[in-house]
């Protein structure tokens, strides 16, 4: 679905906030069909795109590092 968010999880287990944050927003521009809210629409943007990076930090934590 959206061929620039990166694989997350890896073998060392530790993954960037800032990396997190920039695939929740890639997500979100992607479903939501907007590049940049407006700002009308950039609450509900910004609280998707804080919730997404949440649910994905939360995952991450709890699935074991990848092996080799």
């Amino acid at each position: 679905m959206c061929r620039s968010i990166k694989r997350l999880r890896t073998r060392e287990g530790e993954t960037p906030p800032q990396e997190v944050e920039e695939a929740a927003l890639q997500f979100v521009r992607k479903v939501s069909g907007m590049r940049q809210p407006s700002q009308r629409n950039a609450g509900a943007f910004d609280q998707a795109v804080a919730e997404i990076a949440q649910a994905t930090e939360r995952l991450l934590e709890r699935l074991p590092p990848l092996q080799r």
